[in-house]
């Protein structure tokens, strides 16, 4: 653009270019707007991106939105912006399974031309490359880092750091921006840090204030601690000083404090309690004067910390007074006084509290021994000395005496930060010396005298000038001289150098610390691990309190955060130190700074180690450990080549002496799918790093050290193959066999594989059918011969069934094949141990109650009677299998017949030499007749057993509802091995252990056949009708109802392995279909019972050995899985619309409202008033409860709240909803029943004496309706209370809703005003609510404060034998102690 100067010699657009200029901005703008218009209009490409390179960030995705015209190199550049990686440092690669590979980040194409497709989901993987980690990209603004830690983002930070999921003063490892790196790089400010073990924050503030105050640092490290004398690890001294070099030296942004804790003698669980920090000062303070004696530093904590006061009476008559010095560590100042509404609005109003005398008169007076009578007196505190640190414990934490809680004060109470002490010094002692000697809190003199002649009461001891020596007698010239201070104020002036800040309640919180420098005067916050620079401002906000008037709920409304103990030094230049350089040290100093440096180093060396070793599951198939699968961890340094991680896991897995080395390699294993991924041929010296894909903290896959014999050859496993377990099956023995193990690839054809297969099963591939499981028990036949593996929905790992024959069962739909059949049955089978009952018909033990003979008889008897059981079903299983063979050689009968009289039940079979070993082909069997067999069976048992329901188990374990209603219970049915259902199922006893893929072994599976009578009918399974309750598809005899499906069910005798089954309890190993119903599941189970399935109950056994009764009939087994066991009882089981219910006594106005009565049956259909007479003579014989039946009632139980009334016309399911294991009050009543209509209203009432201090006992009240009116009404008139002075409240929690008399005429919500008991806050709408009354004008009981603390004893014992406790329940605390010996001495029995 061509400029001209002007007449005013100013540059300016020659003619014609202005609007040329302007024209271009026009297409400029046009230009963009285009391209914005373009991008609206184009598709967009969503890609999901997995950042596998970290465990931590393995589940996280990263979503970006892009224009499908978008480059490759854009989209790397926009993963490594959001992902926070330096770009060019990770690969993308597809997440997908196929050969596709990486993403190339230098190719110009777009994403569609790259394979992306618009408007789906692209998902993509972040991986390493080149066996190396993303380089994280660094923070060029300056704010704070990932991890949190930055301090320029803490620059003005004060309080606690944010902590999720934890509760009071937790530790960072909890943090989800926590990780060790966090601790690597040393803070800004030039401090490092502590780390918070758990809950150590207040010793973590206590420790930096020591180590931030240069008199003890210094002194500390004159001290040279002697090896030889006591074990380093014990030595508090020493590992203190350890502690205060690595905060003075360290690199690191905070270090461990477990060395410090460890030499208190604490363990692991001390980190989890919270302690208060002025006694942890106290305690370790009384450590340090026991490790230090007879040293140097003896008397250092007296020299720094320790003050001396003086408790003293006067008599007001004849000014006689008489005094004691104590000695003090810190002083305690009452943040509000006992009984007062307001706070001391600061530090010097509550030291002027502290020193304030009071007077002593009335019945308080003292006796004056020069008066010789008791006199007015006043009796008070003085400061004589003050020490050289000035510690201020601001007593926050309170006790409530109205809750009986622990409280913490939140007032406002303001400190300076030039404290001037000299008002506060006693001016009539203004002439004894000042000292810093300090012992143990006590008298240190005692004495009396007249005030006149009181200017010097102290022994030469406290006369002596103790001053502060710091330095050894070779010290330089940085040690305090000692030096008798003058009294005048500046000589006592102490400045604010440390405030230490509690954050929280007093139930729990945080502590942290802020620590004026030294050295430069600056504020610092240390706060754990973080440190950080605050202002004179922040330091203020720990004041403490809000904005608003101080008002004794002020505190409740105020900031939590506020100062707890202050640190003052004394101002004098002569005095104070400085901190020690590192120049400066002592010679062991200088020693001990070299170890930790070399420490230090080997520490980082180690873990530079760390983060170069891949960390890698390891499985192994033992050739000789029972040829199970080991695990183990292999660690190698990515360096190491494969040959040498293969011989480091072959150390590891313990294979020298049993295979050879050469005979094992590494392979890619996936554990989940049991899949080889891939060999390693010919990269034996490829180093692991580069075939791991990196370190990374976890892998995605895993390592499989495979093993051969020595003729054997490795086959090769390729990345693209897939493995697949193939199943022969085998339809003239119905058995599946194990599976043998091929790879194929997902590109071959049906066709191809059937190839492959034949040749590891020398199997016919022509005649071959081939079975997929896609899933569970998902069966899909593969018969297109030209289609892929990878269409027929192959993957890493799959299973397979072949089979081929010549059978006919070729030509059958797939789905009615008996091969379809075969396999359904063998995925849907399980195996379940069942433990009979001892008492059983046939038992040793049953018969010896029934017969009541000798028990020798009854032994030799029990084993006949057991072998002649066992002989029976052994005869009736030979009976089946000949009647099976003549039905083949062309017995016909009815269809009818064989409908009603087929034999259903499974047996129990011992191998007989007569049996034919042909006879394990098994053919449907045909209807048979068992009445003979079952009387022998009976006979057998001990007779007519059965036909007394009273004597008919007499050792069972019977619930006493059972015994109630057996007399509306039938006999056993007498046809218990006759024909309940139209199927046959059948076993096959003879048939040679097979071990299946599912686990199940020694049993064939054999087919269900439907019977003849059913053959045109539609095949459905087990059936029941559904029912809200326990359904059942018996009706009143225990008979089956409809004619349904059994599937497959076998049993055998199991020994258990404890031997707790032999000659006791009986135990059955069951092989069923888990798509049986419970009802066919306990038909059976009656054989081996040897009762109908209504005299007994199914207990599921749980991994804690928990036993819950299965009760729905109707539902399947397929809750149940392998090995599961089952506990059989004898007792009734609930028929259908039964339910078991456990009742229980209400009373009232007992300490214990909730009494167990009796478990009981109530069915569908039944009235209230029918439960209640079928309850009666259970409740008379067995709670000694003879009641009428019109003075009791039943009502709802919700836990322990007492609910709705049931009248006696109720009916159960329509009236009242019922269910399984349901739970009822029973109440006794004082009258007739006063409830007649579901629209009444029946309240609890309890009336409140407040001149009495007592509760009265409960009365009910029945309301007409919800008027609140009405309430009012009927509570003046059983109360006498007159109306328009009642008062009301509804009780809190669960009934009886108690509540203490010291907080009842306070806490509830009295009166409350609303017209109707159904709306907020009342919400009154069922009975059994507690209502609380009292009369307006009755004022509380004056009592004395011994008469106050009686009843808060009597409440609070009263309410803990409840269980009824104040909302508030405080951990127990434990106390805080350092050990000196190392360590609690435990008791030797202690577990």
């Amino acid at each position: 653009m061509e400029m001209v100067p002007s007449e005013e010699n100013q540059l300016v657009l020659k003619e014609g270019m202005f609007w040329s200029c302007r024209q271009s901005i026009f297409v400029e703008m046009k230009k963009r707007f285009s391209q914005l218009e373009n991008a609206a209009e184009e598709p967009r490409v969503l890609c999901i991106v997995q950042d596998t390179t970290n465990a931590k960030t393995v589940n996280e995705r990263l979503t970006l939105n892009l224009p499908a015209s978008t480059t490759l190199p854009k989209l790397f550049e926009d993963v490594a912006h959001k992902a926070g990686y330096v770009n060019g440092t990770f690969d993308l690669a597809w997440r997908k399974t196929g050969d596709m590979g990486s993403l190339d980040p230098s190719s110009e194409m777009s994403l569609t031309e790259s394979g992306f497709e618009p408007g789906k989901r692209n998902f993509l993987q972040l991986t390493d490359k080149d066996g190396e980690q993303p380089q994280i990209a660094s923070d060029e603004s300056g704010t704070a880092s990932s991890s949190g830690l930055d301090d320029s983002s803490q620059e003005r930070f004060i309080g606690p750091l944010p902590r999720e999921g934890t509760v009071g003063c937790s530790s960072d490892y909890s943090s989800p921006s926590y990780s060790y790196s966090s601790i690597l790089n040393k803070s800004d400010t030039g401090y490092v840090g502590l780390v918070n073990q758990a809950m150590t924050c207040y010793l973590n503030s206590l420790l930096q204030t020591l180590f931030m105050t240069p008199e003890f640092r210094n002194a500390l490290y004159n001290w040279e601690f002697e090896e030889s004398e006591e074990d380093p690890v014990t030595s508090i001294p020493y590992q203190l000083q350890r502690l205060f070099l690595l905060l003075q030296t360290s690199k690191k942004r905070a270090i461990e404090t477990t060395d410090v804790t460890r030499s208190f003698g604490w363990d692991s669980s001390e980190a989890w309690q919270q302690h208060d920090v002025q006694e942890l000062c106290r305690v370790m303070f009384d450590a340090l004067e026991q490790k230090w004696k007879q040293t140097e530093q003896a008397d250092l904590i007296n020299q720094l910390y320790q003050g001396k006061l003086k408790d003293y009476v006067r008599c007001l008559e004849c000014g006689y007074e008489s005094w004691r010095i104590d000695t003090y560590l810190d002083i305690p100042l009452v943040i509000r006084p006992f009984g007062a509404s307001q706070a001391y609005g600061s530090v010097e109003e509550a030291l002027q509290a502290f020193v304030q005398p009071e007077t002593l008169d009335g019945a308080n007076q003292y006796f004056c021994e020069r008066c010789k009578k008791k006199c007015d007196a006043r009796k008070g505190l003085r400061f004589l000395h003050f020490p050289y640190l000035l510690t201020l414990q601001l007593k926050r934490f309170d006790f409530d005496y109205t809750t009986m809680h622990r409280i913490k004060l939140n007032d406002r109470m303001s400190f300076p930060e030039e404290l001037d002490m000299g008002p506060f010094i006693d001016v009539e002692d203004e002439k004894s010396p000042q000292t810093e000697s300090c012992t143990d809190s006590g008298a240190e003199n005692e004495g009396s005298c007249h005030s006149d002649q009181m200017s010097n009461d102290f022994s030469a001891d406290d006369g002596v000038d103790e001053g502060i020596c710091l330095d050894s007698a070779s010290s330089t010239e940085r040690a305090l001289k000692p030096k008798v201070p003058s009294l005048n104020t500046s000589s006592l002036t102490f400045e604010l150098f440390s405030v230490m800040v509690h954050s929280g309640s007093a139930a729990g919180g945080h502590y942290y610390a802020c620590i004026k420098s030294f050295s430069d005067g600056q504020w610092y916050s240390f706060n754990d691990q973080h440190v950080s620079k605050i202002t004179q401002e922040d330091i203020r906000k720990t004041y403490g309190g809000s904005s608003g008037s101080r008002g004794y709920y002020s505190s409740a409304f105020a900031s939590s955060t506020n100062a707890y103990m202050l640190i003052y030094r004394l101002k004098d230049p002569s005095r104070n130190a400085k901190y020690l350089d590192c120049d400066d040290f002592p010679e062991h100093i200088k020693h001990l700074v070299q170890r930790e440096k070399e420490s230090e180093e080997q520490e980082k060396r180690q873990r530079e180690i760390e983060r170069n070793t891949c960390k890698i599951k390891l499985f192994c198939m033992h050739p000789v450990k029972m040829m199970a699968m080991m695990e183990n961890k292999l660690e190698v340094h990515k360096d190491k080549t494969l040959r040498e991680a293969t011989e480091m896991a072959y150390k590891l897995m313990e294979l020298d002496g049993v295979v050879p080395l050469d005979c094992c390699r590494l392979v890619k294993y996936d554990e989940f799918h049991e899949y080889l991924e891939r060999s390693y041929e010919g990269e034996e010296d490829t180093p692991m790093g580069l075939l791991l894909g990196g370190v990374k903290s976890s892998y995605m896959f895993d390592l499989l050290l495979e093993t051969r014999r020595p003729e054997q050859v490795f086959q090769p496993y390729k990345p693209g193959e897939v493995m697949v377990k193939v199943h022969v099956v085998d339809l003239k023995t119905d058995t599946v066999a194990p599976p043998v193990s091929i790879r194929a690839y997902l590109n071959q054809s049906i066709t191809e594989f059937k190839q492959l297969i034949a040749q590891a099963t020398e199997l016919s591939a022509e005649t071959m059918r081939v079975v997929l499981e896609r899933c569970y028990n998902d069966l899909r036949l593969l018969y297109v011969p030209n289609k892929t593996l990878k269409a027929e929905g192959f993957f890493r790992s799959n299973k397979v069934f072949v089979e081929s024959s010549e059978s006919p069962d070729h030509q059958v739909t797939f789905t009615d094949s008996l091969l379809w059949k075969l396999l359904d049955r063998h995925g849907n089978t399980i195996r379940l141990f069942v433990s009979l009952p001892v008492q059983s018909p046939g038992t040793n033990r049953t018969i010896c109650q029934k017969v009541g003979g000798d028990p020798e008889e009854c032994s030799e008897g029990s084993k006949v009677n057991r072998n002649s059981v066992e002989t029976i079903l052994e005869e009736s299983t030979e009976k089946l299998k000949n009647l099976s063979l003549q039905q083949q050689q062309g017995s016909s009968t009815s269809d009818s017949q064989k409908s009603s009289d087929t034999s259903d039940f499974e047996h129990i079979e011992s191998p007989s030499p007569s049996q034919d070993p042909d006879s394990s082909s098994v053919s449907p069997v045909v209807a048979v007749d068992n009445r003979e067999l079952e009387n022998r069976i009976r006979v057998a048992s001990g007779g007519g057993a059965y036909s007394d329901p009273e004597t008919q188990f007499p050792g069972e374990e019977r619930s006493d509802s059972e015994v109630n209603n057996d007399r509306s219970t039938s006999s056993v049915d007498s046809d218990i091995l006759s024909s309940s259902h139209s199927s046959d199922t059948l076993c096959n006893a003879d048939s040679g252990p097979i071990q299946l893929a599912n686990g199940l072994d020694s049993h064939s599976i054999t087919s269900s056949r439907r019977s003849k009578a059913n053959e045109g009918k539609k095949e459905t399974w087990d059936t029941a009708e559904e029912d809200s309750g326990t359904d059942s598809e018996y009706d009143e005899n225990g008979k089956s109802k409809a004619e349904s499906y059994y599937l497959y069910f076998r049993a055998e005798p199991y020994a258990q392995e404890d031997g707790s089954g032999e000659g006791g309890q009986k135990c059955v190993l069951v092989h069923v279909d888990k798509r049986i119903t419970l009802s066919a599941f306990k038909q059976n189970l009656e054989p081996f019972v040897g009762v109908t399935s209504t005299q007994f109950k199914v207990f599921r056994v749980y991994a804690n050995n928990q036993e819950f009764e299965s009760v729905r009939l109707n539902e399947t087994l397929s809750s149940f899985s392998d090995d599961n066991k089952i506990t059989i009882r004898l007792g009734r089981a609930l028929k259908k619309g039964e339910y078991r219910v456990k009742v229980y006594q209400l009373l009232v106005n007992d300490a214990e409202p909730c009494k167990f009565l009796v478990d009981t049956v109530f069915a569908k259909g039944m009235t209230v008033k029918q439960s209640k007479e079928e309850l009666m003579p259970q409740l008379k014989d067995q709670c000694k409860l003879d009641l009428n039946i019109d003075k009791f009632r039943l009502r709802k139980k919700t836990w322990k709240n007492p609910g709705t009334v049931f009248l006696d016309y109720h009916v159960y399911e329509e009236d009242i909803n019922i269910s399984s294991n349901w739970e009822v009050f029973l109440e006794v009543l004082d009258g007739p029943e006063k409830m007649k209509s579901m629209s009444q209203l029946a309240v609890l009432t309890r009336r409140w004496t407040p001149a009495q201090m007592k509760l009265e006992p409960f009365r009910e009240v029945v309301l007409e309706s919800s008027s609140v009116e009405e309430l009012k009404e009927k509570l003046s008139e059983i109360s006498g209370v007159p109306l328009e002075n009642l008062e009301f409240a509804k009780g809190r929690g669960t009934f009886p809703c108690d509540i203490s008399v010291l907080e009842i005429h306070q806490d509830l919500d009295w009166n409350p005003k609303v017209s109707t008991l159904n709306v907020w806050p009342l919400y009154i709408c069922d009975d059994g609510a507690v209502v609380f009354y009292r009369d307006s004008t009755e004022e509380p009981m004056e009592q004395s404060e011994d008469e106050r603390n009686e009843l808060m004893k009597r409440e609070s014992s009263r309410l803990l034998k409840t269980g009824h406790r104040v909302s508030y329940s405080p951990r127990k605390e434990k106390a805080l102690k350092i050990y000196l010996d190392g360590g609690p001495v435990k008791d030797p029995g202690q577990d």
